[in-house]
C-alpha cells in the first residue's frame, strides 16, 4: 500500500494506474477509491488515473476529528506532492466535485483542466435534494434506504441487468464516526464565493434526471465559472458515469484534449 502524509500526519493512500498525464479522479461522500473501479479503464488509453482514499475510508487513516472538503483538497495536494506531479486534471463526482472545487479555486497552478460532475456549489445558493428523497434515504426496513439510493443512482431498466455488486454505495468499512465526518464536510460545503477564481479550463456535466444532486446545480456552477461549459447526459441519474459511460467517459476524454489545445 502507498501513502501521502498529510500535513496533520494522516496517511491517505492512493492509487496511481496506466500511462500518460495524470488524471486525478475523486469519488463521492463516504466512499474509497472503488466508486471508479467500473469506468477508470475508460481511460486508460490516453490517461494515468490517481485516485485516493479519502481519510475515513479504505486504507487511509480515520481520524475522529472534524473533516471539510477543505481538508481533503489539502490530502489530495499532498498525494500530488508525494508524487511529484505539478500539475494534472481533476475530475470530481458528487462530493468528489465539491473537493475538486477547493482544490482547483486554492491551488490553480496544481491544475490544468476541471471536470465537476454531479456535484453542487454547496451553501444557500445550491438547490437541496427533496424532502420526498430525504425520506427514501433515512426509511427504517431492512434493506429500504439501501434499495433507495441504489435507484437514486441508477435507473431500474440498468439495474435490472447489473446486479452488482455496486461500489458508489459506501464504504462498507467505514467507522460510524468516519461517516459522520464525511456528511458534515459535505454538508457544510460552500464554495459560491471560490467559484469565480477558478481559471482552469472547466466542464461541468450531470445526469439530467438526477434526484440525489438535482440536476439544477449544474448551471448554478457551469454560470458562476469563467468560460465553463455544460452538457446534461440524457436519462441520467446520479451514477451516470458508470451507467452512461459510453457517453459519459468519452465526453469527458474529449474535453481534456480539447483543454489542452492551444
Amino acid at each position: 500500500m502507498t501513502y501521502a502524509i498529510a500535513p496533520d500526519g494522516t496517511r491517505i493512500a492512493y492509487q496511481l494506474r496506466g500511462q500518460g498525464a495524470p488524471l486525478v479522479l475523486l469519488a463521492g461522500q463516504a466512499n474509497n477509491h472503488h466508486w471508479w473501479d467500473a469506468v477508470r479503464g475508460d481511460f486508460h488509453p490516453a490517461r494515468a488515473t490517481l485516485t485516493l482514499d479519502y481519510r475515513g475510508t479504505g486504507d487511509s487513516d480515520k481520524p475522529d476529528t472534524p473533516y471539510s472538503t477543505g481538508l481533503f483538497a489539502q490530502d489530495v495536494i499532498a498525494v500530488l506532492d508525494e508524487l511529484g506531479i505539478d500539475r494534472a486534471d481533476v475530475y470530481g463526482t458528487s462530493m468528489g466535485g465539491r473537493v475538486a472545487q477547493h482544490i482547483a479555486a486554492r491551488h490553480p497552478r496544481r491544475v490544468s483542466a476541471l471536470v465537476l460532475g454531479c456535484t453542487s456549489p454547496g451553501g444557500p445558493h445550491a438547490v437541496e435534494r427533496g424532502d420526498d428523497v430525504r425520506r427514501a434515504l433515512t426509511r427504517p426496513q431492512p434493506g429500504a434506504a439501501r434499495q433507495a439510493l441504489l435507484e437514486l443512482m441508477y435507473t431500474p431498466r440498468w439495474l435490472a441487468s447489473h446486479p452488482g455488486p455496486h461500489h458508489t454505495l459506501g464504504d462498507p468499512r467505514m467507522p460510524a464516526h468516519a461517516r459522520r465526518h464525511h456528511l458534515a464536510a459535505s454538508s457544510r460545503h460552500n464554495a459560491w464565493d471560490l467559484l469565480p477564481d477558478i481559471g482552469a479550463p472547466t466542464l461541468v456535466i450531470h445526469g439530467s434526471d438526477d434526484l440525489l444532486n438535482p440536476t439544477a446545480n449544474a448551471p448554478l456552477l457551469a454560470d458562476r465559472i469563467p468560460g465553463a461549459r455544460l452538457h446534461l447526459v440524457p436519462h441520467g441519474r446520479h451514477a451516470y458515469f458508470e451507467e452512461c459511460r459510453a457517453h459519459a467517459g468519452p465526453l469527458v476524454l474529449d474535453f481534456l484534449t480539447t483543454a489542452h489545445t492551444p
